[in-house]
């Protein structure tokens, strides 16, 4: 089994906080998007892994160095991103003919128990969405998938793909891929998955769908804020400070410096965070920000950053101070 991951993106909606580092480095309940997605992969045994990289690809593979050496991490840059489809293809050097493929979208955190894997048929991700418009989705036939479409105008079902595709098939996909390179084959400008999965299917190969309750968008800064306070109710610590007072689900680690304070819920503290005299809550503080003096509610403060003042919202990026 081989697991692909493309990381390559810039989150163009997270900045500024993605204009210091990829968003998959972004932190969410008390770890970077890619944490939550290679734990998930530890916990079930699957460990090797192949990353697309790109912008600040060299911020990824130094976390997963710091991080994850118990993995087997291949590293693929992408020089130029010309859709998922072609992020896929890099990959093709480090697949077997007979290799099982897992492909996970790096800029969604999931959970799932992987039965799917017994399935012995590719599997698609999906979950059922009010604006399909907005995705790739599927259109089913007597439980099997018959068709893809890549954020259709005309939506064709409410089953959007989720970032999550088992493939019975690897060599299959590659043909499909290469096809649509060598013939420059592209859908709203870019070389899509879907087109190649479309392909598959012309092949002969047969594909069902999964249903993911667990499927949690990293995005927006809003949707980055939602995400966290769902998994703080799996991920919080429980930390007791003189002179604080913790509303949980919160995530505060031992390395946090937090004085005379009110703290939660939904509160994200990032390494080395110093909080004094201030109320935050449903907010995410990363790694040795300070703050101080201020109440925060929705709030992201980047790394490194300064803030002290009064009762705003921010949406502060990396190496920034405020004062108000």
């Amino acid at each position: 089994m081989k697991t692909i991951i493309p990381v390559a993106g810039v989150g163009t909606r997270l900045r500024p906080h993605t204009h210091t580092v990829p968003k998959v480095l972004i932190s969410v309940a008390g770890k970077p998007i890619l944490g939550h997605i290679l734990d998930e992969l530890k916990e079930n045994g699957l460990d090797d892994i192949i990353l697309i990289t790109g912008y600040k690809g060299y911020k990824v593979e130094e976390y997963i160095k710091e991080n994850y050496q118990d993995l087997n991490v291949e590293f693929v840059v992408q020089e130029q991103r010309e859709g998922l489809g072609h992020a896929i293809y890099l990959a093709r050097d480090f697949i077997k003919p007979d290799d099982d493929i897992l492909i996970i979208l790096g800029d969604t955190i999931f959970e799932t128990e992987f039965t799917f894997l017994k399935e012995g048929i590719s599997v698609i991700g999906v979950q059922e969405v009010s604006d399909p418009k907005r995705f790739g989705v599927v259109e089913l036939k007597q439980d099997f998938i018959s068709n893809f479409v890549e954020k259709p105008d005309t939506p064709i079902s409410n089953l959007a793909i989720v970032g999550i595709y088992y493939l019975k098939e690897g060599q299959e996909l590659f043909n499909q891929l290469s096809n649509l390179i060598d013939n420059n084959i592209r859908t709203k400008g870019e070389y899509q998955l879907t087109d190649a999965l479309q392909g598959m299917l012309k092949a002969g190969c047969k594909m069902k769908t999964f249903n993911i309750s667990g499927w949690y968008d990293c995005g927006k800064p809003e949707t980055l804020l939602s995400t966290n306070k769902v998994l703080l109710q799996k991920h919080s610590t429980k930390r007791e400070l003189d002179g604080v007072i913790i509303i949980n689900p919160c995530y505060i680690p031992e390395s946090a410096e937090i004085k005379n304070s009110i703290i939660g819920p939904n509160v994200s503290v990032g390494e080395n965070v110093v909080i004094e005299n201030s109320i935050i809550q449903n907010s995410i503080l990363n790694n040795n920000s300070v703050v101080k003096d201020i109440l925060l509610d929705n709030s992201l403060i980047g790394e490194n950053a300064f803030a002290e003042g009064f009762h705003y919202n921010l949406n502060v990026g990396d190496s920034s101070e405020l004062r108000f």
